[in-house]
């Protein structure tokens, strides 16, 4: 069978558009034949307003990825455009990313692609815990977003959707480096927190927590008072933590 006529003029004009070095030939095939990845709607404001600042981000899911490795289904409560959501579903079995704004979700699906297809439905945790069991979740730049009185119920509930053994990451802008932000990045900002503060929101909920500091996009261990960045990461649930935290 003779191919079309239409598809026999692009492997013309492909044959007739070719990289010099052969290596880098295919990033000219994958923009032919499957198009130029967009940015999410967060992440483009980021490469416009701050481009510096989406290194940042994606460097805190880089941690994520590594600290969840070879878990088989894990969560992501807060995901917005998830544009770094397929750097953890590299390195895990399954992933269900929620946010709890439809326009969010919305963008997300209409960038899924098939290769790196997962789950993004839209979801408010402090309205109850995500149906279903997840042996890890996380929530990048969100906890700073809820109100202090809510922050129980929200990291209940977040549990409530963990199996026994999960394991629970949260990551937030320091309290302290709120003085040197930019009005775009501490829009909306009334719960930033430091070391401390992080250690013992998660101890309410596990017996095992471990606190880093995060400056730009390294992490490590040093002084909470200077981190800009703050990720805690809670395991060994206490028998019903917080299960009885309401509104």
């Amino acid at each position: 069978m003779k191919p079309k006529k239409t598809n026999r003029i692009a492997l013309k004009q492909r044959k007739a558009k070719s990289t010099r070095e052969v290596q880098y030939q295919r990033s000219l095939d994958i923009a032919e034949d499957i198009g130029l990845t967009k940015l999410g709607l967060m992440t483009n404001q980021a490469w416009q307003d701050d481009p510096k600042h989406l290194l940042f981000t994606l460097s805190r899911y880089k941690f994520v990825a590594k600290m969840l490795a070879g878990r088989d289904h894990v969560l992501e409560v807060g995901c917005a455009d998830a544009f770094g959501t397929r750097i953890v579903l590299q390195a895990v079995n399954r992933l269900t990313a929620t946010d709890f704004d439809p326009v969010f979700v919305a963008d997300v699906k209409s960038r899924m692609h098939d290769k790196w297809k997962f789950e993004c439905e839209q979801h408010d945790m402090l309205a109850g815990p995500y149906p279903g069991k997840f042996d890890a979740a996380f929530a990048l730049d969100v906890i700073e977003h809820i109100a202090p009185e809510k922050e129980m119920l929200f990291v209940a509930n977040i549990v409530r959707s963990l199996s026994k053994h999960g394991t629970l990451i949260l990551g937030c802008p320091s309290a302290k480096s709120q003085t040197y932000a930019s009005p775009p990045s501490k829009a909306g900002h009334v719960n930033c927190k430091d070391g401390g503060d992080m250690q013992l929101l998660l101890r309410r909920f596990f017996h095992n927590v471990f606190v880093f500091s995060m400056n730009d996009e390294v992490v490590h261990t040093g002084f909470f008072p200077m981190a800009h960045y703050i990720i805690g990461i809670g395991c060994g649930q206490k028998e019903n933590a917080g299960l009885g935290t309401s509104e």
